[in-house]
């Protein structure tokens, strides 16, 4: 699939989070979503844009807004980095990078790191926004709490 573009439909897809459990994004269409692809449980960016989305975590759940981290590290990485920061949001198992691959996620200008990419999901499950930075992870966090406000 090409990238996922502002006013695509997102595709649906199942994965496991943290505890092994299959996550199926249809029954979560119907409010907003937020869904972040970043490249490696525990490691300093990624750390610090999970601990930002868990910072502000309450204001994504008063507007009733789930929020997910996907990356290709394991079930068992995932339980232990989420785990070790308290993060109140699933993290989902992408094996071998198949959603990211579908869904068209970039990656950094060469191609080595996953991206680090944020997707906002309406009601309706439309790409309402998306944000696109490696080099500035908690800005994702400031993004998705912008967007959301205005939907």
């Amino acid at each position: 699939m090409a990238n996922l573009k502002i006013g695509d439909k997102l595709p649906l897809f199942a994965l496991q989070n943290q505890d092994g459990d299959l996550i199926n994004i249809a029954e979560f269409i119907g409010k907003p979503l937020v869904i972040y692809f970043y490249p490696k449980d525990d490691t300093p960016g990624c750390t610090k844009e999970a601990c930002a989305f868990r910072d502000e975590y309450h204001r994504f759940a008063e507007e009733k807004v789930t929020v997910f981290g996907i990356s290709e590290d394991s079930v068992a990485s995932h339980k232990k980095f989420k785990l070790k920061y308290n993060l109140p949001f699933d993290l989902l198992f992408d094996e071998n990078n198949k959603v990211r691959k579908e869904i068209g996620v970039p990656g950094d200008l060469f191609g080595f790191i996953p991206g680090r990419v944020t997707y906002i999901i309406d009601n309706q499950g439309i790409v309402k926004h998306l944000f696109n930075s490696q080099i500035n992870p908690t800005k994702h966090v400031d993004e998705a709490i912008r967007i959301l406000s205005t939907l």
